[in-house]
């Protein structure tokens, strides 16, 4: 594609050399540069990309992109000087790539909990209902039916535009895909037109970034405020914040809820480890997920459904044959009677949704006399992980303690940090008292073996933080670690 016309899509301060020369591709590592590449020289939060233009250059780069033009560069080579070249990347890759978004249905989905649950389950339904989609999730992505490994719960800018290219070569209709905090604010998803966006709801995460609550919530905000009025902002009034995250948009605003009016609302008639039986809109639909949380999730996917067209009837029974997405409130049943649950609750609020939702199932059985003389006991693995907010481990604990019968604190990804001190600043948050009723081991396999160990027919053992992940980070090696298997081997 030729300079001139990827120009058109953004504001240059300045323009040298040749604008007519041919671009064959775009790198923000220029390391990745080959010949005829467009070099943009991104300032990262650990490192400047305008120290390595030269290296750029010295890779055959035709054009380069730059908040300060550099001393010297080769005849022929092309300069475009902007204010932001975190801000002018997004518009670039999206026009090298033949703007894919605007060539497909896209919407974004964003919150503290259950992004990837919604955009994964609205990718299943819409296949489900005929229609090829494609994915951008923390699990992985997918084109269609090919699966994509992720790095990230957004990928950068180049990769996120090459991926939906190869989207709409692929014959996709729709794509459904994660907006994290971190992408909104750095502007991974500029230049992307959405047509319908999802706010699941607000809690305290990833302030090891933004600092303060307040500016992790105005990053959501972001996401809300760009979208254009041709799209559909579909939001979750249950959550505080909920019509917070609109009030500035130009989108049509939509609304769900499981406890108020709204445009679209649920109810729980039932609830077992199997699933739920659910009031949707007036209408009673079986479905293979458990907790209130899921209702919530579900009830944005089924809005979010109808809101791009499909029949409620024909959604509701696509909703009824869907699964839960790998390690989310997974359940794995022992021969001696208990039942693990594999989940990915690593911030305050989804360890205490997940712990409500296996209470309120404890309850449903007890109800009916399903249960057994034993009490049934609710067994809680749970760790923080290394170079995160540390603020949300005392908390994470306090969550643990205050819904489970006995909790044993492990480890889960330490990353640079002693696995100790983490533990520790977990149990900052416990009185005394508490403290004697919690077990610690800092050996995961062995903190699972233990939880399993003590379980009785009846009982209940969440396996918390890791939920989908094969791997456990420490002094920044993966090593493969995944509780599904440490579970099954136990029992």
């Amino acid at each position: 594609m030729l300079l001139k016309e990827l120009l058109t899509d953004i504001a240059p301060l300045s323009v040298s050399g040749d604008i007519d020369t041919d671009i064959a591709g775009i790198s923000i590592d220029s390391r990745q540069v080959r010949q005829g590449y467009m070099f943009v020289a991104m300032r990262g939060t650990q490192v400047d990309g305008h120290q390595f233009i030269a290296k750029a250059l010295e890779q055959g780069a035709a054009a380069i992109v730059c908040e300060t033009v550099p001393a010297s560069v080769p005849a022929g080579v092309a300069v475009i000087r902007v204010a932001s070249a975190e801000a002018a990347v997004g518009p670039l890759a999206h026009a090298f790539h033949g703007r894919p978004s605007h060539r497909l249905t896209l919407v974004g989905v964003t919150g503290t909990n259950g992004k990837t649950t919604i955009a994964t389950l609205l990718y299943n339904l819409m296949r489900s209902l005929g229609y090829r989609c494609g994915l951008l999730s923390t699990v992985c992505n997918y084109i269609e039916g090919e699966a994509v490994p992720a790095t990230h719960t957004t990928p950068d800018a180049v990769e996120l535009n090459q991926l939906l290219g190869r989207m709409v070569a692929a014959g996709c209709q729709y794509a459904f895909m994660e907006c994290s905090s971190h992408a909104i604010v750095q502007q991974r998803i500029g230049g992307l037109r959405f047509r319908g966006g999802i706010f699941t709801n607000l809690t305290r995460d990833h302030l090891d970034y933004h600092k303060t609550f307040e500016a992790y919530r105005d990053a959501k905000k972001l996401f809300f405020d760009n979208l254009p009025k041709t799209a559909f902002a579909l939001t979750n009034i249950d959550d505080r914040n909920g019509m917070f995250m609109v009030q500035n948009t130009r989108a049509q605003v939509k609304t769900y809820s499981q406890q108020q009016m709204a445009d679209f609302r649920a109810r729980v008639v039932e609830t077992h480890f199997e699933g739920m039986y659910l009031d949707v809109c007036g209408r009673e639909v079986g479905v293979q997920f458990i907790g209130r949380f899921n209702v919530s999730n579900l009830l944005a996917v089924y809005g979010a459904a109808v809101l791009l067209g499909q029949q409620p009837d024909d959604v509701l029974v696509a909703l009824s044959t869907l699964h839960s997405v790998s390690g989310r409130l997974e359940p794995i049943h022992s021969e001696r009677g208990f039942t693990a649950i594999v989940d990915y609750a690593h911030t305050p609020d989804a360890l205490n949704n997940v712990l409500q939702a296996i209470h309120e199932v404890l309850q449903g059985s007890r109800a009916v006399g399903r249960q057994s003389e034993h009490k049934a006991q609710v067994i809680t693995v749970c760790g923080a992980g290394g170079n995160r907010d540390k603020g949300k481990r005392p908390l994470m604990a306090q969550e643990a303690v205050r819904q489970s019968d006995r909790v044993v604190i492990t480890s889960d990804n330490p990353r640079f940090e002693d696995p100790q001190d983490i533990i520790n600043d977990m149990l900052a948050g416990l009185t005394p008292q508490q403290r004697k009723s919690v077990l610690v081991i800092a050996d995961r396999r062995e903190a699972i073996r233990a939880a399993c160990m003590m379980a009785e027919r009846g009982d209940v053992v969440l396996v918390a933080g890791k939920g989908h992940e094969d791997y456990q980070e420490i002094r920044g090696v993966k090593h493969h670690f995944d509780d599904h298997e440490v579970i099954r081997e136990v029992i």
